[in-house]
């Protein structure tokens, strides 16, 4: 690129002014000379100096002997030639500037795009956590990440909580703690049997401790439900259920019963590399391994779900509710 640069040197543009410095050039050189002979002649030096019209020259000798100062400004420009040079380029060679500016700007435009999609991703990461809540209630058209109600499968009274996934991820807040709890509660009252669909990448961590207590206060509830009043109490796994909800309610079921190839977790795959620096097998997370260990106590798939369900509260003396014809 040096090469190039000095094939491009301002030299070749700016004719008169290199002419001229040539010509001075000799010029000084001639005068050294005649002033070192004017030195020793006086007035032959003088003849010479108006037969060749160096005459205003010698007079201007002193001017020259400025030159000379400029001259060696040149020739400290050279260790500069590059400043001038790209000063020159930029301004008689606007075409190739613009290329060069065009270049730059053709590489930053692109290296700017990937940019705003990072600041779109960290964006949407550090959205405050209600204008989160917001966006995810209206995209889903549900307050939180669980509902909670009563109904009759196959005439048999249940009361049941499915979680969203969609929502947050499914993740456990406090909202989301206190209606499991109340569920509980009621189900206890009404001496319902209860079934919980779960679906959660764990405790909501904008909450902080906060959605860690959800994991003790349902506990608590479903103990009294359990222990206390002796009631049926079914949880259903469904991809993914981990973190604080495998740790607590999603793992105390009377009956656990999870749906085909479902990752079923308290630590994510990832996070467990990270931390061990060990390799987690492929699908030793699933539902069919947590089976083959006896954390489970059936595989079924959707289809068949509300016959299994059906029959298993039969069994466990919960009948549908008969009307009266009177």
């Amino acid at each position: 690129m040096d090469e190039d640069m000095f094939s491009l040197d301002p030299i070749e543009w700016d004719k008169p002014y290199t002419e001229d410095e040539p010509s001075t050039e000799d010029e000084y050189d001639s005068s050294t000379e005649d002033e070192y002979e004017s030195s020793t002649e006086d007035k032959p030096s003088n003849e010479p100096s108006t037969e060749d019209k160096p005459s205003n020259e010698p007079s201007t000798e002193d001017k020259p002997s400025n030159e000379p100062s400029t001259e060696d400004k040149p020739s400290n420009e050279p260790s500069t030639e590059d400043k001038p040079y790209t000063e020159d380029e930029s301004s008689p060679e606007d075409e190739s500037s613009p290329e060069d500016e065009s270049s730059p700007e053709d590489e930053s435009s692109p290296e700017d795009e990937p940019s705003t999609e990072d600041e779109y991703d960290s964006s949407t990461e550090d959205e405050p956590y209600i204008d989160r809540l917001d966006f995810y209630q209206e995209s889903t058209g549900l307050l939180e990440a669980v509902q909670t109600g009563t109904g009759q499968l196959n005439g048999i009274p249940v009361a049941i909580g499915i979680m969203d996934f969609q929502f947050l991820g499914g993740s456990m807040g406090s909202v989301v703690g206190e209606k499991i709890t109340r569920l509980i509660e009621y189900a206890t009252n009404q001496l319902l049997p209860l079934i919980i669909v779960c679906a959660s990448g764990g405790a909501r961590m904008q909450e902080g401790s906060l959605s860690l207590m959800q994991m003790a206060k349902i506990s608590s509830a479903l103990y009294n439900y359990q222990i206390n009043q002796k009631l049926l109490y079914v949880a259903i796994l469904t991809s993914p259920t981990t973190g604080g909800v495998t740790a607590s309610f999603g793992m105390l079921g009377d009956i656990i019963i999870a749906e085909p190839k479902a990752y079923l977790a308290f630590a994510g795959k990832r996070v467990i590399e990270q931390t061990l620096n060990k390799e987690v097998p492929e699908g030793s997370q699933s539902a069919e391994v947590f089976f083959e260990k006896g954390l489970l106590d059936a595989i079924v798939s959707r289809d068949s779900l509300k016959d299994f369900l059906s029959e298993l509260f039969e069994f466990h003396g919960c009948f549908p509710w008969i009307e009266n014809e009177n």
